[in-house]
């Protein structure tokens, strides 16, 4: 692979990014829908069949509220995730005195990477915030996470629609309970935009025609939208499925012609040949880690992101006083489809080799369920499965309106399935997986599109076969 300028490039965004941490519609037509419906009742058989075994009764097992017992609990996000989540864990305590949680959260940079590690040695924390995708990469036999059905008795599981419970049930094991649901959406900053003469896009086609005007009328440091490698991925499947009406992959096979994939590969290096997204080396010269830690971001010259819904909250904050940031639209024009794909966004796991399983299954519960744990939290890990926790934060006026539109938006929009592996270390890693290489490699010119094509077909075919 020739990758080498963008090793160096990557080394030295990191060495910069650790001075910085340290200082501081269109309607798809009838036989698209039909289509699409018959694609979701077959993955829900599928899915059905693999979770007709009666779930695993629960254990009996009681809370103990006499000894002293400590947990471990580990999470990733933003700065109000973290603030959110330690409130939270505090009124667990003061609920259950003789139970001390050591929590451990960080940025998601590098996370992943090193719960992998800890998951593979039988060292991860008693409770963990997981990806959905981490359920089938870590435990496919069943030997990473605790059986929750086993812990029902402590853990209230009626508040999760089945069909939730069955995307998180691996191995005839329920591995993980899920927080929320979430999708990719875009977020604008309309201050940069009116400065530009121009309305927040609706369409492709205004998204595209923003990237001159923003370069003549604001300089050639401002850029209508900012995507990272794995971003451009996700949007280069959004626009292939919009356009070709097909998921990404099905039944653990690649959907799409290598011709298929030329197109979305040249889409989105169109998009940076426009000065609509800046290069990846622009990118890493930024010297940050993620975007809500870009000065480019908070300043108004990235003036869009593609993102999860759920991640509002830190990406609103990050801007600087003055402005303003607003739910973006589909892009409905980039096809006669409803691309994109919504997904479990999040769960929490409990660790097989606990020692404290009715403990972390009360922290668990607490979070999801009970009104001393979902207050503190609210949207901060999108919009609530739980039925008992959405309705507190209905209640209480808790749901962040910006996660909430972006939410309804997103739900409302998505057509397709994502799969399982999609999300696989092996492709995502930062740094290392395929998506990076591929969108990194384009951006730099170390690949052409034909082989760009080639490395990416390869790959994910690779992971598919595991």
């Amino acid at each position: 692979m020739k990758k080498w300028n963008r090793v160096l490039a990557a080394a030295m965004a990191a060495v910069m990014a650790a001075g910085l941490t340290a200082c501081g519609g269109g309607k798809a037509p009838e036989t698209t829908a039909a289509a699409t419906e018959a694609a979701k009742a077959e993955t829900e058989a599928q899915a059905a069949e693999e979770t007709t075994a009666a779930p695993a009764a629960a254990e009996g097992l009681a809370v103990n509220t006499t000894d002293p017992i400590e947990i471990t609990f580990s999470w990733w996000g933003g700065d109000s995730r973290h603030e959110a989540t330690l409130k939270a864990v505090d009124a667990f305590m003061e609920k259950y005195p003789n139970i001390t949680v050591k929590s451990s959260y960080s940025a998601w940079d590098g996370w992943e990477d090193k719960m992998s590690s800890q998951f593979a040695t039988g060292t991860a924390p008693d409770v963990n915030q997981i990806n959905w995708n981490w359920i089938t990469s870590f435990s496919s036999d069943g030997s990473a996470f605790y059986d929750l059905n086993k812990l029902s008795d402590i853990l209230d599981l009626t508040q999760f629609s089945q069909g939730y419970l069955d995307q998180c049930t691996v191995a005839g094991k329920l591995q993980g309970v899920p927080i929320s649901m979430t999708g990719r959406i875009f977020y604008w900053n309309k201050t940069t935009y009116e400065k530009a003469g121009l309305e927040t896009p609706k369409t492709l086609a205004d998204l595209t025609a923003a990237g001159k005007v923003f370069e003549e009328k604001l300089g050639k440091d401002y850029y209508p939208l900012a995507m990272n490698e794995y971003d451009r991925t996700i949007f280069m499947v959004y626009y292939l499925e919009s356009k070709y009406g097909k998921a990404w992959v099905e039944n653990n096979q690649l959907q799409y012609t290598k011709e298929e994939v030329e197109d979305g590969l040249q889409f989105i290096q169109s998009l940076e040949e426009q000065h609509v997204i800046p290069s990846i080396a622009t990118i890493a010269g930024d010297g940050a880690a993620s975007f809500d830690k870009n000065p480019k971001w908070m300043e108004g010259k990235y003036a869009g992101i593609f993102e999860w819904d759920s991640a509002a909250p830190k990406q609103q904050a990050a801007l600087n006083e003055g402005q303003e940031f607003v739910v973006g639209e589909e892009l409905a024009d980039m096809g006669d489809y409803k691309g994109g794909f919504a997904k479990v966004s999040m769960c929490y796991g409990i660790s097989e080799n606990t020692k404290h399983p009715a403990e972390c299954a009360a922290l668990v519960n607490f979070l999801l369920n009970e009104e001393a744990g979902v207050a503190p939290v609210g949207s901060e890990r999108g919009i609530p499965c739980s039925a008992a926790g959405l309705q507190i934060c209905k209640d209480q006026g808790l749901l962040d309106p910006i996660v909430t539109e972006a939410n309804e938006k997103v739900l409302s929009y998505v057509s397709f399935p994502l799969d399982p592996k999609f999300e696989a270390s092996a492709l995502k890693a930062t740094n290392e997986g395929v998506y990076w290489d591929v969108m990194a490699g384009l951006s730099y010119g170390d690949y052409d599109i034909d082989e760009a094509s080639d490395v990416l077909i390869e790959g994910i075919n690779k992971v598919l076969q595991k």
